[in-house]
């Protein structure tokens, strides 16, 4: 009897283990299988005017706030040749207000542009998805096609909620798309996306120290003509536009009184004032790009110098210096939002490539991110910072001062790089931190100097120094 029993409970214990296996199998089944509908979902199929393409793309919306409704919007490309074996690299543009979509992918390192008719688009030669799988994502809510269900949120982004609802945004878009967790993830971005890039990988590292969670493998950053340090940004703008022969000595000296001290967001009337004499003294030039035509029709925001941190746009399979107005046509089409499964009951009245709502009631913005730097470094991120050379508006003047603040130790003393037995630009490896710059760029490096662009996502990407003229020649 007693050994009946045993035989009883035995099976009993193996018949609850076959079930608990059962069930984990059917769980694991169910979400697989729910992920895959949803990436099934989010698949763009075509857009309207687009070229042939061999990669997949997918686009679309992702919670991150359930009790506001706050949704991000994504666009997703993969590599062009086996994105199994390729990282994976989120941009971020800036502004703050600025569409990633608008910047990033549109006119600067994606793999489509968009034609003067505002209709078609045409291949870009120089995409990053060549080398890596590419995820763009309009940030925070309000800016592109991201949208909150309370309107009082418009009215409260920030730098802190950024991060928050980036990380929420990365860590529920790797259950869509399973098949990327684990994967080296990279940061990139520009501009005021110098706050964006830094404060996403502290929010990743700090979260997987609290969790233990993998899923999100990042491994380094890398930002461009970056909002760094208010202080020393201010300091590096004056002395370059000045030192560029764009101001005058008695406003280079008025900046320095009333800006050097001030916030890079949240300015005083002073400030604003000799921020409007400079303006006028820089005439009719792109202060982006100081030595290329700039675009002649209306802009977005006002054009006055430093009170925005997005650009107007220059490039095209011939120079066209209003490619972001193009794409305002192209993104406002009904057609086109279909194809990018853009919801009509939540879709903007009117697509803007910056929202200036959003960029006049920015809450939160540190006055510098150089402790986030700081910390990171100890963590062995890749940390790469690079600048074009002809940007006045966060220029390599105010990157350098950024970087001396640190204190690092030189790894490799600064030198000429090269690209198709030309000088690129100009380099130095720190202990931790790696500058880069690109020559004859303006504040959109991959938009005025795309096959630079590619060189540098290369040597980021694979960890390597920046080409000599014997390392050029021998490859």
């Amino acid at each position: 009897m007693i050994e009946q029993r045993k035989k009883d409970k035995w099976v009993i214990v193996v018949f609850h283990s076959l079930l608990l296996v059962l069930l984990l199998s059917f769980q694991r089944a169910c979400c697989s299988f729910s992920s895959h509908s949803k990436q099934q979902k989010d698949k763009v199929t075509e857009l309207p005017g687009q070229p042939n393409v061999s990669f997949a793309q997918y686009s679309g919306y992702v919670s991150v706030n359930k009790d506001s409704g706050r949704t991000l919007f994504y666009w997703f490309v993969e590599a062009v040749e086996d994105p199994a074996s390729k990282p994976l690299v989120l941009w971020l543009n800036g502004g703050p207000g600025c569409s990633s979509i608008a910047y990033g992918l549109a006119e600067e390192v994606g793999p489509f542009r968009v034609n003067a008719d505002g209709k078609s688009l045409y291949s870009n030669p120089y995409s990053w998805n060549q080398v890596a799988n590419m995820l763009f994502l309009d940030s925070p809510v309000g800016v592109g096609f991201s949208y909150s269900n309370n309107s009082q949120d418009l009215l409260t982004n920030g730098d802190e909620r950024t991060a928050k609802d980036s990380l929420a945004f990365l860590q529920k878009w790797f259950k869509r798309f399973p098949q990327y967790k684990g994967r080296e993830l990279y940061l990139a971005g520009e501009s005021y996306a110098g706050h964006y890039v830094p404060q996403l990988a502290q929010a990743i590292v700090q979260s997987r120290k609290l969790t233990g969670e993998k899923s999100i493998n990042l491994k380094g950053y890398m930002v461009g003509n970056a909002l760094t340090d208010d202080f020393h940004d201010h300091l590096g703008i004056f002395q370059f536009m000045w030192s560029s022969g764009l101001i005058s000595d008695e406003t280079y000296k008025l900046l320095n009184i009333f800006c050097d001290y001030q916030s890079f967001v949240h300015t005083s009337q002073f400030c604003e004032t000799i921020l409007d004499i400079a303006s006028e003294e820089l005439g009719n030039i792109d202060p982006y790009s100081i030595f290329t035509p700039p675009c002649t029709s209306n802009t977005t925001f006002p054009n006055k110098l430093l009170k925005r941190l997005h650009s107007v746009g220059h490039i095209g399979e011939k120079y066209d210096p209003c490619t972001a107005e193009h794409s305002t046509v192209y993104f406002n089409l009904p057609e086109v939002q279909k194809a990018l499964h853009v919801d009509p009951a939540v879709a903007p009245s009117q697509w803007v490539t910056c929202s200036g709502l959003v960029n006049l009631n920015w809450k939160d913005s540190p006055r510098s991110v150089l402790n986030i730097y700081r910390e990171l470094i100890q963590s062995g991120l890749r940390i790469w910072m690079f600048s074009g050379d002809t940007d006045a508006v966060i220029p390599v003047t105010s990157t350098r001062y950024s970087i001396d603040a640190l204190k690092l130790p030189t790894v490799t003393p600064w030198h000429a790089w090269y690209h198709d037995g030309q000088v690129g630009g100009s380099t130095q490896v720190y202990k931790g931190l790696t500058f880069v710059t690109v020559r004859g760029a303006g504040h959109e490096v991959p938009l005025h100097k795309p096959k630079l662009a590619r060189a540098l996502i290369e040597a980021f990407l694979s960890g390597t120094p920046m080409p000599t003229l014997a390392g050029h020649d021998e490859s």
